[in-house]
């Protein structure tokens, strides 16, 4: 996640008034985890990048690279707030987090 991006994001936040405003996406990313369960993902290595692809995400496919795990981890919970059009500044109040090493599954706390 680029610097800009981050910059843009806590822009946007400061203008929607703090946590007394959030997206309609925290909303919908909530909806979505209650009714449909954890977004699984499959890992492949490609050349020195990990590439994740979602299995079950019901809206069609969410897919990101990174050349670490830890790396990883911090794409797939920004591409699943960009997937509800959630800014990444907003990730604390997400609560999105990994369900197990070896399930790949992401979910809300």
């Amino acid at each position: 996640m680029s610097i800009t991006k981050q910059a843009k994001d806590y822009v946007v936040k400061y203008l929607w008034n703090g946590p007394k405003l959030v997206p309609v996406g925290l909303f919908e990313l909530s909806q979505y985890f209650r009714i449909h369960g954890p977004i699984k993902f499959d890992n492949k290595k490609e050349g020195d990048s990990i590439i994740a692809i979602s299995q079950n995400f019901i809206y069609g496919s969410i897919i990101t690279t990174a050349k670490s795990q830890e790396e990883l981890d911090k794409n797939i919970k920004d591409a699943i707030l960009t997937s509800f059009d959630i800014p990444s500044s907003y990730a604390k109040e997400a609560k999105l987090y990994k369900v197990g090493c070896e399930a790949r599954e992401y979910a809300l706390a």
